[in-house]
């Protein structure tokens, strides 16, 4: 072979490779924020990847950090746990829509003798994130726990460090049961905390958790029971003490009433209901209501469904609640009036 025939084979060669690698990139989804839903997210992919070969680029950052990319348009979806107030998603064009429903739950590093499980109640929650409880043998930790031995043990309070959904979701509750909570901190994704230690993410909550005797923190459920963490029952509006599980993330999503509730943005902390987890949370999908690449949009929305339809019990194998039948028709719905591709409709 001459060179000329060579120098034409190997640009043929490069042209072909080229094409391969920008193939491969179309099929990226590239989508950023909250942790509390990594965990589901991080399965759906994997098992969307080996179904379709459609891959999912997912930075779990947290919520302010998704909130922050989508507004800057570096990802093709954005996540958090904080629902976008109706004016901000009107002022930014973009759509929102539930993904999921899940539970975050205080944890503790402490010693709980045999079976028994740790009780709270609200009020004595805010007190130790506020500071004011400063000790686990505390005579008001004390008389909701008659039965247990609590040793003289400092309590460390470990929170977010980063703008987290998490965090929005557990100060809502706390600022719902505590009138001093309110007024002091108040209920955002990212505090001033009175008091304790900041962790990165579920991830670096969970860590400090363990790694600190004495701790208290609060992380997603999924995150607790991967990494073996004590969790507590809380009292809840209705007065009864419960324990973190599916069944109570269920009772209080029940009555909630996504179809009239403006962005969807239900809130789900402290609902009645005997057998309601307190501090239940969703987590949300942000979107642009006009998108700029039709085939991207559509890959996005195929996912979606995918894992609204099929991946249902992917998500109760890993403690989440899967949005009710009837929501994930309104989701659609929203997909098929509200995000459009030169003015025309994307889905279905």
């Amino acid at each position: 072979m001459d060179r000329q025939s060579l120098n034409v084979l190997i640009a043929i060669m490069i042209g072909v490779f080229l094409s391969f690698g920008q193939a491969d990139a179309s099929k990226i989804i590239n989508g950023a924020g909250a942790t509390f839903p990594y965990p589901i997210y991080s399965k759906w992919a994997h098992a969307y990847a080996k179904e379709t070969g459609i891959r999912l680029n997912y930075q779990s950052i947290g919520s302010g950090g998704g909130i922050r990319q989508i507004k800057a348009k570096t990802v093709d979806f954005g996540a958090s746990d904080a629902p976008l107030p109706a004016e901000e998603l009107l002022k930014a064009g973009l759509v929102q829509f539930p993904m999921i429903i899940g539970g975050v739950v205080p944890v503790v590093n402490l010693k709980i003798p045999g079976s028994a499980r740790l009780k709270l109640d609200g009020k004595t929650m805010a007190d130790i994130f506020l500071g004011k409880v400063r000790y686990w043998d505390h005579q008001v930790i004390k008389s909701l726990n008659p039965d247990i031995k609590l040793p003289h043990l400092r309590i460390t309070v470990v929170h977010r460090s980063d703008g987290s959904g998490t965090t929005w979701i557990f100060s809502q509750y706390l600022a719902a049961v505590s009138d001093e909570w309110r007024k002091r901190v108040g209920a955002g994704k990212a505090l001033r905390w009175p008091t304790g230690v900041g962790g990165k993410g579920n991830e670096g909550v969970a860590a400090y958790v363990k790694r600190i005797k004495g701790a208290i923190g609060y992380v997603e459920f999924a995150y607790a029971e991967q990494n073996h963490l004590v969790t507590l029952s809380l009292k809840n509006r209705d007065g009864k003490f419960v324990a973190p599980s599916i069944e109570s993330f269920q009772a209080a999503a029940a009555g909630a009433d996504w179809a009239n509730t403006p962005g969807m943005a239900v809130v789900l902390v402290n609902q009645p209901g005997a057998s309601a987890w307190p501090i239940t949370g969703a987590s949300f999908i942000l979107m642009y209501k006009e998108q700029h690449d039709l085939d991207t949009a559509k890959e996005v929305l195929k996912f979606f469904h995918w894992c609204l339809t099929k991946g249902q019990d992917m998500a109760k194998a890993l403690l989440y609640v899967p949005l009710p039948d009837q929501v994930v028709k309104i989701v659609e719905s929203l997909w098929a009036k509200e995000i459009r591709y030169k003015g025309q409709p994307i889905w279905p």
